[in-house]
């Protein structure tokens, strides 16, 4: 028998919704998980790395850690891995491989984990909610998590927008992005802050997407202090508001941007933005509505 799963890939935040907003996005990692005597992962993608060292590999390391958590011997097996999401772009990569790998545990030792049992331990792993939430939910995911790695998520879907995502052929690690971020805020800066990230999930609680759009670029928790990071962040920015673009924030912690567009100009936009930023590749994606999905498949 062979599991086939598929989780959504993510973006954070969408500005000021700092640790704590995520959106499911219709880009995909997909594993086909079939068990046998012996380990084996097999990248199908291209922009996988081919030097596997299974000990080491984010997938086996999350599925023998959630087995020892329960006291499981965790089975080998074969898995065939594709993915639509590069590698610390700020696509939620590291999250869907987490989200996947608890699955990988979860069908191997019978396990039986319900929900909000993935919702924790993928936060847990991740050590904030928001692109976690959305892999495991998918669409529009607002969440908090407590200090004993509880999630409680709203969760809505039928996010009926479009997004076009800036993705630049360099990486930027979260642990390094968050390396230039403030360690404290004065009271009225963070005041403003705070009002901006609640205007934000107000906004996009109401589908007002013009009004999204303009808070997704009021951020004053990490965009100010990200911004020398990130490839053309200004000059991006400005191009696709002038194209009709709502407005545009950092995926994530970036170096991805990510814009939210009106659905009636999403082809003009994405060809105007590839003639713009020819060393950047455009993409338009839609956000998941499923989360991650199970199924069984046909094997020879």
């Amino acid at each position: 028998m062979t599991w086939r799963i598929v989780v959504p890939g993510s973006t954070a935040n969408l500005g000021p919704g700092f640790d704590s907003i995520g959106l499911g996005l219709s880009l995909y990692l997909q594993l086909d998980v079939t068990p046998q005597d012996e380990w084996e992962i097999v990248h199908v993608s291209e922009h996988l790395p081919t030097d596997i060292v299974i000990e080491e590999h984010l997938i086996y390391c999350i599925a023998k850690q959630i087995a020892d958590q329960y006291g499981k011997q965790l089975p080998a097996c074969k898995i065939e891995m594709t993915s639509e999401l590069p590698f610390a772009r700020g696509l939620g990569s590291s999250a869907a491989a987490i989200v996947a790998g608890i699955e990988v545990a979860n069908l191997l030792c019978d396990l039986h984990l319900t929900t909000q049992d993935r919702l924790n331990l993928s936060s847990q792993i991740e050590g904030h909610p928001d692109n976690a939430t959305a892999s495991v939910l998918g669409g529009l995911t607002i969440s908090s998590m407590t200090k004993e790695g509880v999630v409680d998520t709203l969760h809505v879907n039928n996010v009926d927008a479009s997004f076009v995502v800036f993705i630049p052929n360099v990486e930027l690690k979260t642990s390094e992005a968050r390396g230039v971020l403030p360690a404290q805020f004065d009271r009225g800066y963070a005041v403003e802050a705070s009002a901006n990230a609640n205007m934000l999930a107000a906004s996009l609680m109401a589908r007002d997407f013009k009004r999204v759009g303009h808070y997704m670029e009021q951020d004053r928790f990490h965009e100010p202090f990200r911004a020398t990071l990130i490839p053309n962040y200004d000059d991006i920015r400005s191009a696709a508001k002038e194209a009709g673009a709502y407005g545009t924030a950092l995926s994530g912690a970036g170096p991805t941007m990510i814009s939210i567009i009106p659905t009636t100009i999403e082809q003009v936009f994405v060809t105007s933005m590839q003639q713009r930023f020819q060393n950047h590749d455009i993409v338009l994606t839609k956000a998941d509505e499923h989360g991650i999905q199970v199924t069984t498949i046909a094997t020879m």
